[in-house]
């Protein structure tokens, strides 16, 4: 096939990826084979492409390309998630823009709307993904709300529910008054935020004195039922026993004494508000003090806000500063910072509530998850994620698992008309379940289903079991086949929301675990290291990125500063080396599909590249190897892109090549397309799509064939003396180069190579065609006039005769020995000095002794040369 004269991505991606489909090279069926396994974390049906996106799922599209061609059947299952949350928030938005408001609805009418908008917009960035080259098993697409996945969902939590984990009750929760729903602790951001601390007095019931408490929440005041103390703070001992009046309320409240109050903090009086915080909620439970709601579910007051009921949570706050200051209940307030709760979906601040709500006992679930990683039957990498884990689990809360939402998996409890309910699969389930607890007359209508649904982790935490319909059919083909998978990848910050209770829920279901190696990608920031995000404005959208530099571009821009865990410092220059790369490698194959070919004897010099390059190619593959065994992916394509770039481009196909308009050997020409075989192969993973259009090029294909089932090539034996030799002779190549380079001697000027001393030949046909030699001489003194040079300790000169002014030469030779003499005076110092040589390491010492070796070394030479020049 004829090539274009410049790599043109546009032209090859949409060919290929077709190709691939419709060839079925994703597709994966259980075989006698070894299976690798990656499932992808589902996007939400609200998402487009982002940059986190791009690292992600190329990271996954490498592994699992490289694990085809290692010959294993290779699965990767796509999928989405639901996003109750976000998807809701999506619907109720589309809805408003069009008059309507979801209260107008019944629920049914508006989970048809949702069901439209996800069909409508769902599936998009699935779409996108293939624009990445994503080979995912497109078949296998699975949805955390499609059928049987939901039928997992509600299995579990009936199952769950009949073990005993899985109960119901009142419990402060974190409120999102915007979503107008429950949240786990995982879904609440903190926030530094800028306030005040107001001073408020509250009057010592019977006397005249005042107690002060500092509260960045005046506005709860109205949930007030009780003041605390310390017990060991003498400052406020003379509250011990005594009532408060609350500010503006007027309410009669005791105070209390606990330890736990904070003797340093504001006055050492806490306003104790058990509806409305955590820690006051716990300081209630435990002296038994009624807890007064004085909130709506939208964060306005209710009735219990008294005069300030149906007004914003924080227009309150600034009219009461203004009542308590008029009342002179104000006695001060002084700017403070704290960390504020915001939601993670909606970015609303969060207001702790007490509410009825179904929770996940986790302490037991939790035990075999957290042992698995500790005891490293799970890896993460890189593992200095191993202690945010451990410090998660080992202080696991109950997992909040109701959402007050209309758009997810309906929980599957139905209310009794006298009290108590039900947990079954089904209304009629229910209702024969019901029969037999209950003691009076009921039909099936009387029963009600919980109108809330369930967290969308509830769903997503059984995603590598429920894909492959392991919780309806546990004893299925797939999931015997396919589970454990392999590698998962994903993102720190969902550590626990998503990849611990995966691993939890893989303990519970399967008795084993999901997946052996958790790969954690860092965050895509921009050159100032502020994290890429729409509202920043500073996120290229990567499929603009894609049609302007290529996918294959991207992907290696992506992940040339990626290693695990650690951000990636993204700019355009990455895609832009990315794009120049591929310049690279479609030009050196134009060049080589370019020669002629003759049955003529193989020149020496190309018969030791040949012995060179298989050399360093079998040692590039064992360290990728390495590499990739301890998922260091952005070095395995370092040592990958500098065996292309430096190795073969810039040394192999000098050696290799022909004269100029002069026919290339077979055996040379052979192996040199052998090599780009090797080379495309290995590069396949990280850049699918010019990999095949070359190979596909490299010689006749039958249809269906790809690269991307072919076999990685395999390193045999190393000859590393070979390596090393060969690495001398490029000293040597330099040091000729770097000559033509100071005396401004052209490269097609023929130049001859005295060595003095000890060497070796064996590359002389090399570095006779690399340095454009007519002659190589071992001597014993060299030509008056020469240059010279040291590799190692070997000298090697040039003759110049009249190619250069002598007088010019011994200027700039004289400059140096000037620069070489002050360096070893430096040197000489650091060695002068008893204490540098009594306390440094050995080897630091012996490198100095070293550089000044080299230094006399050189000195001597450069008198050589100008003794020479002299003559």
């Amino acid at each position: 096939m004829e090539l274009a004269s410049k790599y043109n991505p546009t032209d090859i991606e949409s060919k290929w990826y077709q190709y691939w489909l419709d060839n079925g090279l994703f597709s994966s069926k259980p075989d006698g084979r070894e299976p690798y396994t990656i499932v992808i974390p589902p996007p939400n049906v609200t998402g487009v492409l982002h940059m986190g996106h791009m690292l992600n799922n190329t990271i996954q599209d490498i592994l699992v390309r490289r694990a085809r061609m290692l010959g294993k059947n290779a699965c990767w299952v796509p999928g989405t998630d639901h996003a109750s949350i976000a998807t809701e928030a999506k619907v109720v938005g589309k809805l408003a823009a069009e008059g309507v408001k979801k209260t107008d609805l019944t629920r049914d009418e508006f989970l048809e709307h949702a069901w439209e908008w996800t069909h409508k917009h769902g599936g998009i960035i699935l779409e996108q993904l293939k624009k990445l080259g994503a080979s995912c098993d497109w078949d296998r697409t699975a949805f955390t709300m499609d059928e049987a996945r939901s039928e997992s969902v509600i299995k579990v939590f009936i199952d769950l529910y009949n073990k005993g984990l899985i109960y119901r009750g009142v419990r402060m929760v974190n409120w999102d008054p915007k979503a107008l729903t429950a949240l786990s602790d995982e879904e609440v951001i903190f926030k530094e935020q800028q306030g005040k601390l107001f001073y408020l007095k509250y009057k010592i019931d019977g006397e005249d004195g005042f107690a002060v408490v500092a509260t960045t929440r005046p506005e709860t005041i109205m949930g007030d039922t009780a003041m605390c103390i310390n017990p060991n703070d003498p400052k406020n001992a003379h509250l011990r026993g005594k009532k408060v009046i609350v500010p503006l309320i007027n309410r009669v409240i005791p105070v209390i004494e606990d330890e736990y109050v904070d003797i340093e903090f504001g006055t050492g009086c806490l306003k104790v508000t058990p509806a409305h915080d955590v820690n006051d909620y716990m300081l209630g439970e435990k002296y038994n003090l009624p807890s007064i709601d004085i909130f709506n579910d939208n964060g306005t007051l209710n009735e219990n806000g008294t005069q300030y009921a149906g007004m914003d949570r924080f227009d309150v706050r600034k009219q009461i500063e203004k009542d308590l200051e008029a009342a002179g209940l104000l006695e001060k307030t002084e700017a403070y910072t704290n960390k504020i709760g915001y939601s993670e979906r909606t970015d609303a601040v969060i207001e702790p509530k007490l509410s009825m709500q179904w929770f996940v006992k986790m302490e037991e679930l939790a035990k075999p998850a957290l042992k698995a990683v500790l005891e490293d039957d799970i890896k993460l990498y890189p593992p200095k994620f191993k202690n945010t884990y451990r410090h998660w689990m080992e202080n696991v809360k109950d997992w909040c698992v109701s959402r007050q939402l209309w758009w997810g998996h309906r929980i599957p409890a139905y209310f009794l008309p006298q009290g108590g309910f039900v947990v079954a699969n089904s209304k009629e389930e229910a209702y024969e379940k019901a029969l037999s607890i209950v003691n009076y007359s009921l039909t099936i209508e009387d029963l009600r289903q919980d109108e809330d649904v369930l967290d969308t982790w509830f769903s997503s935490w059984l995603w590598p079991i429920s894909v492959f319909d392991g919780i309806n059919n546990p004893e299925n083909e797939d999931i015997n086949y396919y589970y454990p998978t392999n590698d998962l990848v994903t993102a720190p910050e969902i550590l626990f929301f998503w990849v611990a209770r995966m691993i939890i829920a893989g303990y519970e279901y399967k008795s084993e675990m999901p997946f052996k190696n958790v790969y954690l990608t860092g965050i895509v920031r921009d050159k100032l290291g502020r994290k890429m995000s729409k509202s920043l404005g500073n996120s290229p959208d990567p499929l603009d990125l894609i049609a302007h530099f290529g996918a294959d571009a991207v992907r290696l821009g992506m992940l040339l500063t990626s290693p695990a865990g650690n951000d990636l410092p993204y700019d355009d220059s990455l895609c832009e080396q990315g794009r120049n790369f591929n310049n690279k490698i479609w030009n050196a194959f134009r060049l080589v599909k370019g020669w002629e070919v003759a049955d003529i004897e193989q020149p020496e010099s190309a018969c030791m590249a040949v012995k060179w390059f298989e050399a360093q190619l079998g040692k590039t593959l064992l360290e990728i190897d390495d590499l990739f065994s301890k998922y260091r992916l952005s070095e395995a394509l370092m040592a990958v892109y500098k065996l292309f770039w430096d190795e073969f481009s810039a040394w192999y196909l000098e050696m290799a090549k022909p004269a100029y308009q002069q026919p290339i050997d077979r055996v040379t020409y052979e192996a040199t397309l052998g090599f780009f075989d090797s080379l495309l192969k290995v590069l396949h993973p990280f850049m699918p799509f010019i990999t095949e259009e070359l190979w596909q090029a490299l010689e006749e294909r039958k249809d269906g064939e790809s690269i991307m089932i072919q076999l990685q090539p395999k390193t045999i034996t190393v000859d590393e003396k070979l390596i090393s030799e060969f690495e001398y002779a490029k000293e040597i190549i330099a040091g000729i180069r770097s000559v033509r380079l100071q005396k401004n001697i052209p490269n097609k000027e023929r130049l001859n190579l005295q060595v003095v001393g000890e060497y070796m030949a064996d590359f002389d046909a090399v570095i006779a065609k690399l340095g454009n030699l007519e002659t190589i001489d071992n001597v014993t003194d060299k030509t008056a006039g020469s240059i010279s040079f040291l590799v190692g300790t070997t000298e090697f000169s040039i003759p110049m005769g009249n190619l250069i002014n002598a007088d010019e030469e011994i200027a700039k030779m004289d400059a140096e020995i000037k620069y070489f003499e002050g360096f070893i005076e430096s040197v000489m110092k650091k060695l002068g000095n008893e204490r540098f040589v009594a306390n440094a390491k050995p080897e630091v010492v012996e490198a100095e002794r070293k550089k000044k070796a080299d230094a006399e070394s050189k000195i001597a030479s450069l008198k050589e040369s100008i003794t020479s020049l002299q003559k």
